[in-house]
């Protein structure tokens, strides 16, 4: 078996050399970097399975090096234990906020370092168990929502287009307007589809991006309140539902994400909404500047979700397709939750199962 593999990133050369040696005996691969800036290199280049890190340290401190991490999924993925000679619960407060998974205050014992290190690993198991899961899981939605989502715009397309070919001679005008009706919604509903599946794509490999990640974040998009509106109204209007949406929005903030994706969040929220409800049944739309943070919700009173589907909610899944007629590939909110997160902001979701769903959207942002 694979050695797990270990970083140390720790200034001090002699307390960096005694904690190799502690964790080489007990059979972990380790290496080590003298400083901040080389244990962000070493870990993009070696992938770690844990690293422990100081936080003391010239050029790159401990919090400067999870933050690197962050930026390219790695500090959200690997376990990250801190050692410091601080004992300010602040400190240590601040330590675990930002990410880190553990806290040794020096100095410490071999055991305690041992002990630290294999409940951390241990986690690294229990993730890769629900790892597995949840591909399982999206495997299985994938063989059986994406024949469908494709093949059904694809029938429609071609049924539709092939009678007009066969009989439009004989057709009478608004028989022919029918068919090209449905031939555009089903191509628009294809359309669609292909759209969101390049998204999520976008979005995937843009996380690993840290470069692209510091530009996209320096956009603003100031009144965002007739972006959301506009955009909210036209898929209102796509289900045939104006009437039935509300909408309360805070006009004065300054929303730190790109036009383009602010109106993919309210886009894909609003879709969601309208496609889960029934006609008639309200979908609320509210936002509010809550100090550096605007806070974004979608309310609609359809279907609702069980507490097992919101926390598996993610591409491909859907809940009830042998229940219920869906479309779309499960891509919306995925595609929201990743958008929010890209800008350093959050999705969330409360649910009663046939009662309502509340989707919440944090974005950073300032007031005009």
């Amino acid at each position: 078996m694979t050695p797990l593999k270990i970083l140390v990133v720790e200034d001090a050369e002699a307390l960096r050399k005694d904690v190799i040696e502690m964790l080489s005996f007990e059979g972990y691969d380790v290496t080590g970097a003298a400083n901040g800036v080389l244990g962000v290199k070493a870990a993009r280049e070696n992938r770690p399975d844990l690293i422990i890190c100081d936080i003391m340290m010239p050029e790159l401190d401990g919090f400067g090096v999870l933050n690197e991490l962050h930026k390219d999924g790695a500090g959200t993925i690997v376990p990250f234990i801190f050692l410091t000679a601080k004992t300010d619960k602040a400190d240590i407060r601040h330590g675990m906020e930002s990410g880190a998974d553990d806290y040794l205050t020096k100095p410490f014992t071999a055991a305690e370092l041992i002990e630290s290190v294999k409940r951390r690993l241990q986690k690294i198991g229990e993730i890769k168990v629900r790892t597995e899961e949840s591909l399982n899981d999206l495997r299985d939605n994938i063989i059986l929502a994406l024949p469908h989502e494709l093949r059904t715009p694809l029938t429609g397309i071609l049924g539709f287009s092939d009678i007009l070919v066969s009989d439009s001679r004989t057709m009478q005008p608004e028989q022919i307007a029918e068919m090209a009706q449905y031939i555009f919604s089903s191509a628009q509903r294809l359309y669609r589809l292909t759209e969101n599946y390049l998204v999520y794509a976008q979005l995937v490999v843009m996380r690993t991006d840290g470069e692209h990640l510091d530009t996209i974040r320096s956009f603003t998009t100031p009144q965002p309140a007739t972006i959301i509106e506009n955009t909210a109204l036209v898929r209102a209007q796509q289900y045939e539902r104006a009437a039935d949406l509300q909408v309360s929005l805070d006009d004065n903030a300054s929303i730190h994400v790109l036009e383009d994706n602010l109106r993919k969040i309210a886009e894909e929220l609003a879709d969601n909404a309208f496609k889960f409800s029934k006609q008639g049944t309200p979908v609320q739309i509210e936002g509010q500047l809550r100090g550096k943070t605007y806070v974004l919700t979608v309310t609609d009173y359809g279907r609702g979700m069980a507490p097992d589907q919101v926390k598996k909610m993610g591409a491909f899944m859907q809940f009830g397709r042998k229940l219920h007629e869906q479309q779309g590939a499960g891509f919306g909110l995925t595609i929201v939750k990743i958008s929010a997160e890209l800008y350093g902001g959050s999705m969330s979701i409360d649910s009663v199962e046939g009662q309502y769903t509340k989707v919440t959207v944090t974005l950073p942002a300032d007031s005009l």
